[in-house]
């Protein structure tokens, strides 16, 4: 359905090394940087060339379009094929149920089903 190309994991140059440094991406600007010189064999940096095709982005990893559902009548306005329901987080279990079932008859892909009734009680 879709064919997203693999990424690398772009995390900040020397970010392993230092435990004050987050993992977030920043621009290497040093004078005699190897990586923002882009040498062989360093971190990869990001440019313009990794980004998805514009009939990729936003999809989902399973090639679906994400459509948020908050009531059973909301699934109506979906198409199965290119359309996946993610059940919001404020829909409460009852409705929740109600919504997985009526996916399965329509044959609309649900992404967070949930788990079976009271597993998620302490």
């Amino acid at each position: 359905m879709v064919n997203k190309k693999k990424k690398p994991a772009f995390k900040r140059w020397m970010s392993d090394s230092y435990a004050r440094l987050g993992d977030s991406w920043r621009h290497p600007r040093g004078r005699h940087s190897k990586v923002r010189r882009r040498e062989k064999g360093k971190v990869k940096m990001p440019f313009i060339g990794w980004g998805a095709k514009a009939s990729e982005r936003g999809l989902h990893p399973s090639g679906f379009r994400e459509v948020m559902i908050y009531s059973p009548s909301d699934l109506k306005r979906m198409d199965p094929k290119t359309d996946a329901a993610k059940i919001s987080a404020t829909t409460g279990s009852r409705k929740k149920a109600e919504i997985v079932r009526i996916a399965g008859e329509m044959k609309i892909k649900v992404l967070n089903p949930g788990s079976k009734k009271g597993a998620g009680k302490a």
